[in-house]
């Protein structure tokens, strides 16, 4: 990896961590525990969109870890890195198997970065009842972060050469 690229990939992880601890300071997003906005992911799209889902995961591993250790814990790490695997592995597919614009393959992601963390909360609290009662917010909350972090990932796009 050159410098100028390694140098890139540092402020596109600085400013996720940035987003995720402004995050952290809004107790509940739309008056359900657990649902944020996924302002950092406006720095993993764009990195997806610049360079490759290697160079995204890794400005998404970062930030997790920092954010996670920072203003979290072992268990928001747990659930951040289940749904941005998810969210990355269907973002990368949408992405370039699909042919999705930036508003599809962030959407797509919203959506299974919620179903990824919902795929670790059902074992962890014996609760299939998430799925009924959890889900469908967590499905529209996805599709509605994914459409307004797919329209700022497309005004940054623009204005970053």
């Amino acid at each position: 990896m050159d410098q100028k690229k390694t140098a890139y990939l540092g402020l596109f992880a600085a400013i996720a961590i940035i987003f995720g601890y402004v995050e952290s300071l809004i107790p509940f997003f739309a008056g359900i525990p657990g649902m944020k906005l996924g302002l950092a992911n406006l720095a993993v799209l764009f990195v997806l969109e610049r360079y490759t889902w290697k160079e995204a995961a890794l400005v998404s591993l970062v930030r997790i870890f920092v954010v996670g250790f920072l203003f979290g814990n072992g268990s928001s790490i747990m659930y951040s890195l289940a749904g941005a695997a998810l969210s990355l592995a269907v973002m990368v597919f949408v992405k370039n198997k699909v042919g999705f614009g930036h508003l599809g393959v962030s959407v797509a992601g919203g959506v299974s970065h919620n179903i990824g963390q919902l795929m670790v909360a059902i074992p962890a609290t014996h609760t299939v009842g998430l799925l009924y009662y959890y889900a469908p917010a967590l499905m529209v909350s996805g599709v509605v972060t994914g459409l307004l972090i797919g329209v700022l990932t497309r005004e940054v796009l623009k204005r970053i050469p």
